[in-house]
């Protein structure tokens, strides 16, 4: 927002903040006893028991429950369905100075569907093992992080701390199919507006070893499909431009594009942000039959998915214009058509990135308090999946990344999805989480 970047009334209410941050530091929030721990994880593994998978989540368990965590907070609450039965879940905690810009904390309640014969423990289950782990579906992805909001108010509540700001609390549907009757619809609400938000902190990734990880963008998501049609015929003949011929032409096209792109990668040219990643995802062809397909027939429609990642910094209309005539031409009998497309550019076509320098005194200050609780930061990155902090991004709104987890294998999405050391690990992170909030 150009307001948080070079206004005097900005500036001015930094100076009122970094007192308030620093008096947080010195009244030494007691570390959790074991009691608390137990407690602290006890009411994770209540979330994560709650099935909230998609396609078909259970948005009335999820919703009570956080309900019930608002109110033994003594937070302000209201649930707004944008859409019927994908409710948005809004807590507030009141600042002493309402004439500030507020705060959000973004979380989405929804995760995505598991195969329970891949798991080594139910995916609902919530099952801690030997070691202190903690399996479950969302367990990374991000129940974690909405829990960890709330452990570190109810630390930060128990010391009588006041914030000046005040502190939303946003627990969102459907992120994982895209966000639109969720996040989308608050960003663009009056509610939205009304509530004031100057910075918004979202979900980020696991770290594998003890550096926390920042993000400050993210890669746009183009669900990418392509159908090739040719006339059908005998199995045995040889046809010019048939469905499946066009179709792997454009398969070996999109293969090598991926490749040029790895290649950069591995050379060190280009981070994993700044390149352009392309996967098949499916590829569907051929005439079924009762033991499986007709093996003399050639099909005359073939079609092919990819999940194709734009960075911010990609040249958009050169990637329009090889899918067009490299990977679809209509010369070869060839369209397509994208299930989703999402730009990484805003309405002047500027890229969707929050600033990591001093011209952004947030980003400064979020370093600052992961340093004030003895943790160490990586080089900021852009995301290589699709979040709710677009939508916040799009409005100019600085929005960063951050799941503060350390140590912990990458499993969004996966089997076996863990948070490791629960006991140690998870505490620590909210530790962290207590100084977070207030930074600003």
């Amino acid at each position: 927002m150009e307001k948080a970047c070079n206004s005097h009334y900005h500036n001015q209410s930094l100076l009122l903040l970094l007192p308030l941050f620093l008096s947080l530091l010195v009244a030494g929030l007691a570390y959790p006893t074991q009691d608390e721990q137990s407690q602290i994880i006890s009411r994770f593994q209540q979330y994560l028991q709650i099935n909230t998978t998609q396609p078909s989540p259970d948005y009335q368990s999820s919703t009570q429950f956080l309900l019930s965590q608002a109110n033994s907070l003594s937070l302000e609450s209201q649930v707004i369905e944008f859409v019927k039965g994908k409710p948005v879940i809004l807590l507030k905690w009141p600042g002493s100075d309402l004439s500030l810009p507020s705060i959000l904390l973004n979380s989405h309640t929804d995760v995505v569907p598991f195969e329970p014969s891949k798991w080594t423990h139910p995916p609902l289950g919530a099952y801690i093992d030997e070691g202190g782990n903690i399996f479950g579906r969302g367990s990374q992805d991000m129940k974690s992080v909405g829990m960890q909001y709330l452990e570190a108010i109810r630390r930060l509540k128990l010391s009588g701390f006041q914030p000046k700001r005040s502190l939303y609390l946003s627990f969102v549907p459907d992120e994982e199919i895209g966000g639109y009757d969720g996040a989308k619809k608050l960003a663009y609400s009056d509610v939205f507006k009304d509530m004031n938000v100057e910075i918004v902190l979202d979900e980020g990734l696991p770290s594998t070893d003890g550096n926390y990880r920042l993000f400050y963008a993210e890669m746009a998501p183009w669900w990418l499909v392509i159908k090739s049609n040719g006339a059908p015929g005998h199995g045995a003949k040889l046809y010019d431009n048939s469905a499946m011929e066009n179709l792997l032409k454009s398969i070996e096209s999109i293969r090598r594009f991926r490749a040029s792109q790895f290649d950069l990668l591995k050379a060190g040219l280009k981070s994993k942000g700044d390149v352009i990643s392309v996967n098949m995802v499916f590829l569907k062809a051929g005439t079924p039959s009762p033991t499986g397909f007709v093996m003399n027939l050639q099909p005359s429609e073939a079609e092919a998915g990819f999940d194709i990642r734009a960075p911010p910094t990609a040249d958009i209309e050169s990637l329009e214009k090889r899918i067009e005539e490299e990977w679809a031409p209509a010369s070869r009998n060839m369209t397509f058509e994208f299930k989703q497309k999402v730009t990484p550019h805003d309405d002047l076509g500027r890229p969707l990135i929050t600033a990591t320098d001093d011209s952004n005194p947030w980003w400064t200050l979020i370093e600052e308090a992961i340093n004030k609780a003895n943790g160490k930061i990586g080089k900021p990155e852009i995301l290589s999946g699709a979040t709710d902090a677009r939508y916040f991004r799009q409005l100019g709104l600085t929005a960063i990344g951050f799941s503060p987890m350390t140590n912990t294998p990458f499993l969004l999405h996966d089997h076996n999805e863990v948070h490791l050391l629960i006991f140690l690990s998870y505490a620590d992170d909210v530790y962290a989480w207590m100084h977070m909030p207030f930074a600003f």
